[in-house]
C-alpha cells in the first residue's frame, strides 16, 4: 500500500507540472513529462536496488571464479593488485551498469540531466581506479622486471613510461565517455582553432624530443656504462638515459656533458665497448742469434708487413724477442696480431688476415736474407675493447 500510493504521489505531481519538469530536466516536448520522471525514477530504484543486493554476493563468487579458472601467476596478480581496491571495484562496476542502464532511458525518452552526473562521477572514479590499479601492478611486477633486466635502466624513463600509460588510461575514459554522450571530440578540439595551433608549437621541441628518445632507447646504439666517441670528438661514459636527454662523462676531463637525445639519435656513434679484438699469436723461430739492432729491424718489417691489412690493428701489433736457453744460438719471436671486429664465428675472416700477414712476413724476412721458421699454429683470444678513463 504505502509503495502505491507513493507511486501515485509521484505521478499526481509529474503530471501538475509537466512544463516545468521540461524546462528543468530537458525532457522532450513529444512525451510527457510526468510519465517520462516517473519511468526514470522507478528504473534507478529498481537498479539501486539490484546493485545493493548484488554486492554482498559478488567478491565471495567473483574469488570462487578466480581461483577456479585461472592460473597460479593470475591468482598472485590477483591477491596483489586487485583485491586491495575489491571494494572499490565492485561498486565502480555496478555504478557503471546502472548508469548504462540509465543511459538507455535517457537515448529513447531524453532525459540527459539525470544521467550526466552519474556519468561523470563514473567516469571519474574509472579514471582514479585505473590510477590506483596500474600503480600497484607497476611497483610490485613491473618495475621488478625491469630492475631484473641485464640492461641498465633509467629511472627517467620509467617515470615517462608511467606518465604515459596513465595519459592513455584518461584519454579512453574520455573518449568512451564522449561516445556514449553523443559528444563529438575531435570537433569541440578543432573549435579550439588558434589556441590548439599554438599548444602545437610551443609542445612541438618537447614531442620531438620524447620520439627522438623513444627511438633511441628502441634501436639501444648504447646502454649505460658504454663508452661512446661521437664526430665532435666527444669521448665518454654513458652514465644516464633520461627521457630528453643523455649524460656522458668525458675521458680525460672527467666533466659531465648532457647531450639531448635528438641529436644522438640523428648522429652516428661509436660504441667502443662493444667493439671486439681478437688476438692472435704466432711464433717465428730463427736459426741464430739476432742482434738488438736486427730486432729492431725485424720489428719494423713485420709491424709495416700489417700496415695495409684491413682488420688487423698494425699500432696493436706487439713483437717480443727471447733467446732460447736450451738451444744455444736460437731466437724466438712471439708476434701478436689484434683482429678488430671478429665475431666468435668469423674463422674463416681471422684465417684469411693471418694468412696475408704471414705471407707479407715471410716475404719481407726473405728480402734481407734472414732465415727463420714460421709456426702456423695460433693461439686465438676473444677481449672486450678496454677504455682508460683517466
Amino acid at each position: 500500500m504505502i509503495d502505491y500510493a507513493l507511486l501515485t504521489l509521484l505521478a499526481t505531481f509529474a503530471q501538475a507540472t509537466p512544463q516545468r519538469l521540461t524546462r528543468v530536466f530537458g525532457v522532450s516536448q513529444t512525451l510527457d513529462a510526468g510519465l517520462t520522471v516517473l519511468l526514470g525514477l522507478v528504473a534507478a530504484i529498481a537498479l539501486f536496488l539490484v546493485v545493493g543486493l548484488s554486492y554482498l554476493k559478488i567478491p565471495t563468487v567473483f574469488r570462487l571464479l578466480v581461483d577456479r579458472f585461472s592460473s597460479a601467476e593470475f591468482q598472485e596478480i590477483y591477491r596483489t593488485v586487485v583485491r586491495p581496491y575489491q571494494d572499490w571495484v565492485i561498486w565502480t562496476v555496478l555504478l557503471t551498469v546502472a548508469d548504462l542502464s540509465i543511459l538507455i532511458v535517457v537515448n529513447r525518452y531524453g532525459l540527459p540531466l539525470l544521467e550526466f552526473p552519474l556519468g561523470l562521477l563514473v567516469a571519474i572514479s574509472i579514471i582514479f581506479l585505473g590510477f590506483a590499479l596500474f600503480k600497484t601492478l607497476f611497483d610490485n611486477y613491473l618495475l621488478e622486471v625491469a630492475l631484473e633486466d641485464q640492461t641498465k635502466i633509467n629511472s627517467e624513463l620509467l617515470v615517462l613510461a608511467k606518465f604515459i600509460s596513465n595519459a592513455v588510461i584518461v584519454l579512453i575514459v574520455i573518449f568512451l565517455f564522449a561516445e556514449t554522450h553523443r559528444i563529438n571530440v575531435f570537433g569541440l578540439t578543432a573549435s579550439l582553432g588558434v589556441g590548439s595551433v599554438a599548444i602545437a608549437f610551443a609542445s612541438q621541441k618537447v614531442l620531438e624530443q620524447i620520439l627522438w628518445s623513444i627511438t633511441l632507447y628502441i634501436d639501444r646504439p648504447f646502454v649505460v656504462g658504454d663508452y661512446i666517441h661521437l664526430p665532435d670528438r666527444t669521448l665518454g661514459r654513458v652514465e644516464s638515459i633520461g627521457w630528453r636527454s643523455t649524460k656522458v662523462r668525458l675521458s680525460g676531463k672527467n666533466t659531465l656533458v648532457i647531450i639531448p637525445n635528438s641529436n644522438l639519435a640523428q648522429t652516428s656513434i661509436e660504441n667502443l665497448t662493444r667493439a671486439r679484438r681478437v688476438i692472435s699469436i704466432v711464433e717465428l723461430t730463427f736459426f741464430r742469434v739476432i742482434p738488438d739492432e736486427e730486432r729492431a729491424l725485424v720489428q719494423q718489417l713485420i709491424i709495416g708487413s700489417t700496415r695495409d691489412i684491413l682488420g688487423i690493428d698494425h699500432r696493436l701489433t706487439q713483437v717480443t724477442f727471447e733467446e732460447v736457453i736450451m738451444s744455444k744460438g736460437i731466437t724466438q719471436a712471439q708476434i701478436v696480431f689484434f683482429i678488430l671486429g671478429a665475431a666468435e664465428n668469423s674463422m674463416e675472416l681471422r684465417k684469411s688476415l693471418l694468412e696475408i700477414a704471414q705471407e707479407n712476413i715471410v716475404e719481407r724476412l726473405h728480402e734481407y736474407g734472414i732465415a727463420f721458421r714460421l709456426e702456423e699454429k695460433t693461439t686465438d683470444i676473444s677481449q672486450p675493447m678496454n677504455i682508460d678513463a683517466s
